[in-house]
């Protein structure tokens, strides 16, 4: 996986997890190298289990990928010692979710440098490093891919580069979204009540503009109207469905008429 400049230190420090592919086994340990900084580094046999091995190969093999822990590293010998049995199953979990979005965000600005005709490491420079230190590198084109390019010149990248950003965004990332729904009842006995009640809906996605969720309304049988939001997650889901909902029927009563709101299960 190709390192965007500056990205990652050289070296990794105690503490940290890695990514390792398991090059060697020895009867000793294991020699791996850390994907992610091109480094050699040991498996000691005593931190591969806290269970007795009676056979290495049954714990880690030639080519495997491992989620490891760094316990220790001598710069002068180029040596870095490892542990497999100090990591916790969340830790594992977390790590590799991590590495995954980081490839997917260096595959994504290849493709944003090749659409700009630009080096990999001149967009970081110009656009992907301060979208990383505000949202997280692949985060921020996530947000991109479902705010639009907008989200990105807000935190100073220059709107020919952000759009470019969102457009490969959209293109390549596949934003998985939760949807939450409710019913809308609302009357207007006035001679314009019908466009009183185009106007409320209206209004309320205006007001709001909950960029972040897509807001649909659906005539169920006046006067009932389903209201339909998707969001990224439950919590903002229910927070634009119960605010545009509220919106439409203060609208409603505004004008005169009367209003109420139920969430569907």
């Amino acid at each position: 996986m190709a390192r965007v400049a500056e990205r990652k230190p050289e070296w990794p420090e105690p503490g940290d997890l890695v990514i390792a592919t398991v090059e060697t086994v020895t009867d000793y340990g294991a020699y791996v190298k850390l994907d992610e900084f091109g480094k050699r580094g040991l498996l000691h046999v005593s931190e591969i289990s806290s269970s007795w091995i009676r056979n290495i190969r049954d714990f880690v093999r030639e080519n495997q990928k491992l989620v490891l822990k760094v316990l220790r590293v001598d710069l002068e010998k180029g040596h870095i010692d490892l542990s497999l049995r100090r990591v916790t199953k969340r830790e594992k979990i977390e790590k590799i979710k991590s590495w995954k979005k980081e490839r997917k965000a260096d595959a994504l600005l290849r493709g944003v440098a090749e659409k700009l005709g630009l080096s990999v490491d001149e967009v970081y420079e110009q656009a992907g490093r301060v979208v990383d230190e505000h949202f997280g590198l692949y985060e921020g084109l996530e947000k991109a891919a479902f705010e639009g390019f907008e989200v990105l010149t807000a935190v100073g990248v220059a709107e020919n580069v952000a759009k470019v950003f969102a457009e490969v965004a959209a293109e390549r990332i596949h934003v998985k979204l939760v949807k939450v729904k409710g019913v809308l009842e609302v009357r207007c006995m006035k001679p314009n009540g019908v466009r009183v009640i185009q106007e409320a809906f209206l209004g309320a996605v205006k007001a709001e503009k909950p960029k972040d969720a897509a807001v649909r309304f659906y005539v169920v049988a006046a006067p009932k109207y389903s209201v339909e939001v998707a969001a990224e997650n439950y919590k903002r889901a229910e927070e634009v469905l119960q605010k545009v909902s509220q919106r439409v029927v203060d609208n409603v009563v505004a004008a005169g008429g009367q209003g109420s709101f139920r969430r569907e299960k």
